[in-house]
């Protein structure tokens, strides 16, 4: 565990950390564009910016994506309010990053510039992928983001079984949605993001060699 918050702060610090900035602000963007989207229902809400989290939180690991996440909040509640900005929404967020961090980080080890990674380091994606997001909608939207709803009266404590069970509905129909989406997209992203780090080794070398 230590290793994993020690290899995440070495990646900002690192030979790549502009690269990383810059890869993190990006996602940081796209998260904020999904976010524009998201669809409130009653006592929930459906969006997809989830995704550049748990992109960030398998590039650049716990540290980054622990504060990618609530920074993604605050962009988020910018473009879409929703009643007054509570700082310990953007703290369920942050740890929504850590989430994705500790799970996804480097845990199956790169892919190769070839794009053809093994078997096993495949299936161990596969079931850290799906296993990130169960987590995510268990611990953030069922556990965290329920509480915080019913302490701030979003969810009236009179209505607080309906309000569950269809908090409940939502995340398992999205849920179904979710996962196929996330073994699709990180596997290309991670693909995508190591040419470019390996065209970017490529260059440095040619420049050192000239």
């Amino acid at each position: 565990m230590k290793n994993i918050f020690v290899s995440s702060y070495e990646e900002i610090k690192g030979k790549n950390a502009i690269f990383c900035l810059v890869t993190t602000a990006m996602l940081i963007g796209l998260s904020t564009v999904l976010e524009y989207f998201t669809i409130d229902i009653p006592f929930a809400r459906i969006n997809f910016a989830y995704i550049a989290i748990a992109a960030i939180g398998m590039l650049y690991g716990p540290c980054v994506s622990f504060f990618a996440g609530g920074i993604c909040d605050v962009f988020g509640h910018i473009v879409h309010p929703q009643g007054a900005f509570l700082p310990v929404y953007t703290l369920i967020a942050a740890f929504q990053g850590l989430i994705y961090g500790l799970m996804l980080y480097r845990r199956w080890g790169y892919m190769s510039t070839l794009g053809k990674p093994g078997f096993a380091n495949t299936a161990t994606m596969g079931i850290r992928i799906v296993a990130s997001r169960v987590l995510d909608v268990l611990i953030i939207n069922l556990l965290c983001n329920t509480a915080a709803n019913l302490h701030y009266g979003f969810i009236p404590a009179q209505a607080f079984d309906e309000a569950v069970v269809l908090r409940l509905t939502k995340n398992l129909l999205q849920l179904c949605a979710d996962i196929p989406l996330l073994l699709i997209l990180i596997p290309a992203l991670l693909m995508a993001y190591e040419r470019s780090i390996g065209k970017m080794e490529r260059r440095k070398g040619a420049a050192k060699a000239s």
